[in-house]
């Protein structure tokens, strides 16, 4: 019995260890970027215009263009992605069709993101020709952050109670509406959290975005304007060693807006948790 609690306790302490490094590395990074980057976080950086290549002046081009390719790549994917979770886990049986479906998301998953960036500058910017720009952009990650909505919006759906389902149909309503009026909103928080995780990945994205929607300094005032997103200016200011401070400056704002729409996510992981559990 003693060497049983022994195993066990030894089994804990590792596993505790293993956990206090890796909130150890991610404080480092996190405190490391936000002390280089916060001293040069101003009103002006933030709303005004880069000069001089991005040597002075402020990133708010590069803000709106995330915000801007981000929310269109959500609206692009969001039907697409929920659409298809709740076809694979209300309209269909476990078959072979489902499998390479599932397969095919996974495989998606996995890609690295140049690659996607590769097929979106092949297919959107020269074949469809649209050039560097925000739909570009917006569409090849749409496609990018798919498999991710697709398997968490389907496993949200699958944790929904068979029964009240079959309550639901019981009393006349078609799947349709049982899908519409019971399964949906019950779905909602990992449906949300499955959003939230891909908004966060779009805002953070380099590779899938400077070959479709291009670099340019300028505001964007259309869909098909090229734009330059927080990580592709950080991107090229520490590539071309423009100006390391601006670097460190955007890098704050990237991380800061990383961890913003994570807190979301879990405060509304958490108000919907506390409204289900009335």
């Amino acid at each position: 019995m003693n060497a049983h609690r022994a195993s066990q306790r030894v089994a804990v302490s590792i596993l505790a260890a293993a956990t206090f490094l890796c909130l150890a590395i991610v404080a480092f990074v996190i405190g490391f970027v936000l002390e280089k980057g916060l001293p040069q976080l101003s009103w002006e950086f933030l709303f005004t215009k880069p000069r001089d290549m991005g040597k002075a002046g402020g990133i708010l081009p590069a803000i709106v263009g995330t915000l801007a390719l981000s929310l269109m790549a959500i609206a692009v994917a969001l039907p697409l992605g929920v659409g298809t979770a709740v076809y694979l886990a209300e309209y269909t049986r476990e078959t072979r069709v489902t499998k390479v479906i599932r397969f095919g998301t996974d495989c998606l998953a996995g890609i690295p993101s140049i690659i996607f960036g590769l097929f979106g500058y092949i297919f959107f910017v020269t074949t469809l020709k649209m050039g560097w720009s925000l739909i570009a952009g917006a569409l090849t990650l749409a496609i990018m952050v798919l498999p991710t909505l697709i398997r968490t919006s389907e496993e949200a759906i699958r944790s929904v109670p068979q029964s009240w389902r079959e309550v639901s149909m019981s009393l006349g309503a078609t799947r349709w509406e049982t899908v519409r009026k019971v399964v949906l909103p019950n779905a909602l928080p990992g449906i949300v959290t499955g959003v939230m995780l891909s908004f966060g990945r779009s805002i953070g994205e380099t590779a899938a975005v400077i070959f479709t929607a291009g670099s340019s300094f300028r505001l964007p005032k259309s869909a098909f304007d090229s734009a330059r997103t927080l990580a592709v200016h950080f991107y090229i200011l520490a590539r071309e060693g423009i100006s390391t401070d601006k670097a460190y400056g955007t890098a704050a704002v990237l991380v800061i807006a990383v961890l913003a729409v994570n807190g979301l996510t879990y405060a509304l992981m958490g108000g919907f948790m506390k409204r289900k559990a009335r």
